[in-house]
């Protein structure tokens, strides 16, 4: 049996897999407004928000260190095995929700499912280079990438309607039941690489090898697998610490807001679990359009004779030039439609620079080396995450959230500098490079 674009029909697997992962990470900051209440009817409010931050840190944390841990694994079992590793244990871990009983056993739980989740995003980066060809990269990631937006837009009005029908118990359970019925799917899709699976065509073969035929290290005229440099040799490229800081600065942005919409509009307009459906979901829109964006955009730049260097240049700093002003109007916007609206096109720029951000690795490096460093500048990403996230109670005491959105629009700037200073042509390294070191 031949499968037309299975190519496609993979990366929309990913995508899947990535809007359950929301819905699991996201169920939590939309039900604790009512968890909260019943297990700390004594506290005050930027009491309970300092517990929920707590939790919050520690599955940040945990995140942190699964990325590093799963882009090893995902580059020594490989992408499908990885997967069913990294989902497993994440859906597992949802379903454990609905026994926590206090501080202690969320974070015991959010741990797990942090360390687990971080799998989703070194192995999504693996896949996408194992099947496409470089120039549709982008655009692959801007479609797992709007599976993250999608997840944020279903995942509110989904959890609210559940939450008047079941406890948050029941809820926890239901989804976490979900990521275990996607391996079924992906164990018969997905049975190895392009070069050996039986399933794909001819054509479709050869399109997207000879695609990523896009380095000749030892100027032989054959193209090679890439340069696959030692952990330590990798870090001794600036280019190396371009992803990373640039990785580092502007992924705290979309954890502040995936984090904290749910407590900011109920803490800022008064809006419980149910009414949230109204408006939670609107900046996830944004995200969905800005991932579309970012992808297209790079893959009609590149077919247009544009480099690689000028096209992942080009989309990383209109997305974060999009942020910069939409974050310092959060300052003062208004009512929730104002805000959600304003958060909607905070989101479309991140999505719109993160995609390419995200392919950097896979533009550098070959693909040994791909799932490490994008292993490592999703720890740094998820570091600064927990830190701003450690923050926020502090920065919002009393309700008042433009310390942080300022903060936010700082970042935003820090990651175009680190991408233009530290990455000064986006293109295969080679091993004698060294101009290009530390």
């Amino acid at each position: 049996m031949k499968v037309s674009g299975l190519r496609w029909w993979v990366v929309a697997l990913i995508a899947l897999a990535t809007v359950i992962n929301y819905i699991d990470r996201q169920s939590l900051s939309v039900l604790w407004p009512t968890i909260s209440l019943e297990m700390y009817p004594d506290y005050t409010p930027d009491e309970r928000k300092e517990v929920y931050a707590f939790i919050s840190v520690v599955f940040i944390f945990s995140y942190a260190f699964g990325q590093a841990i799963f882009g090893k694994i995902f580059d020594w079992i490989g992408t499908r095995l990885g997967f069913v590793l990294s989902i497993g244990f994440w859906s597992l871990a949802t379903a454990a929700h609905a026994i926590a009983t206090g501080l202690a056993t969320f974070a015991i739980f959010r741990s797990i499912l942090g360390i687990a989740e971080a799998g989703n995003w070194p192995g999504a980066t693996k896949g996408n280079a194992e099947w496409f060809p470089t120039k549709e990269r982008a655009l692959a990631q801007g479609i797992f990438n709007s599976g993250a937006a999608i997840g944020g837009i279903v995942s509110i009005p989904i959890i609210s309607y559940l939450a008047a029908v079941y406890s948050w118990q029941m809820i926890f359970i239901l989804v976490g039941m979900a990521g275990l019925l996607w391996l079924v799917p992906w164990l018969i899709l997905v049975k190895s690489p392009p070069k050996s699976h039986p399933w794909i065509t001819d054509e479709e073969r050869e399109y997207i090898l000879t695609g990523q035929k896009n380095q000749d290290l030892d100027e032989d005229g054959d193209f090679d697998e890439g340069y696959n440099p030692s952990t330590g040799k990798l870090l001794s490229h600036k280019e190396s610490w371009g992803v990373i800081i640039a990785s580092a600065v502007i992924d705290p942005i979309w954890w502040l807001f995936v984090i904290w919409i749910p407590i900011y509009l109920f803490e800022a307009y008064g809006i419980d679990t149910e009414a949230i459906k109204a408006y939670g979901w609107i900046p996830y829109v944004g995200a969905m359009f800005g991932a579309w964006f970012g992808g297209l955009l790079a893959q009609n730049r590149i077919k247009a004779g544009k480099s690689v260097n000028y096209t992942r240049k080009l989309v990383i700093t209109l997305g974060c030039v999009i942020m910069l002003p939409s974050l310092l109007a959060l300052s003062n916007p208004g009512g929730p439609l104002a805000a959600s609206l304003i958060m909607f096109v905070v989101l479309f720029g991140f999505q719109t620079a993160i995609g390419n951000v995200q392919t950097l690795p896979s533009d550098l490096f070959g693909g040994k080396t791909v799932g490490t460093l994008s292993g490592f500048s999703g720890t740094a990403a998820k570091l600064t995450g927990a830190g701003l996230t450690a923050l926020v109670p502090w920065l919002t005491a009393g309700g008042n959230y433009s310390p942080v959105f300022i903060l936010g629009a700082a970042m935003a700037f820090t990651a175009i500098a680190s991408i233009w200073l530290l990455i000064p042509n986006v293109e295969p390294l080679k091993p004698n490079d060294s101009y290009n070191t530390l």
